[in-house]
């Protein structure tokens, strides 16, 4: 295991081009809370962090602030890229965005059980100029 301390690591994670499966536990889950879908195991989040990170968008986080105490560690930043490949059934608009994100992630024994991602959907939708009433 990495000599660095738990939130740095965790912190690590939180952009998906550092995305380490040594660093979640076997049956982590990671929720998307504006729809309650929900990625099962290391190999679905990194799935989902792919898809999210490198193929609907050309994406990186950018991360503003971070918090930890005792197993848990919640992280405040941006998600920022270009929308490259079809997400939520809108094609590619190649638009630019910027949407504020935050993640809590719960640990155990030094690794991610849970993550709870926190992704602003209208801000998004704006962004592309998707009606609101998605």
């Amino acid at each position: 295991m990495s000599s660095e301390s738990p939130p740095i690591r965790i912190t690590l994670c939180f952009n998906s081009g550092r995305g380490d499966p040594k660093m979640m536990t076997g049956d982590v889950v990671f929720t998307i809370m504006a729809t309650g879908q929900e990625h099962r195991g290391p190999a679905g989040v990194l799935g989902m962090l792919t898809y999210l990170y490198h193929i609907a968008f050309d994406a990186a986080a950018e991360i503003k602030n971070v918090v930890a105490a005792d197993q848990h560690v919640a992280i405040e930043g941006d998600f920022i890229g270009k929308h490259v490949g079809e997400f939520a059934g809108v094609p590619a608009t190649n638009k630019e965005v910027r949407v504020p994100l935050a993640i809590v992630y719960d640990l155990e024994n030094d690794q991610i059980k849970c993550g709870r991602i926190y992704f602003e959907m209208p801000a998004l939708w704006r962004q592309l100029d998707v009606p609101p009433a998605r």
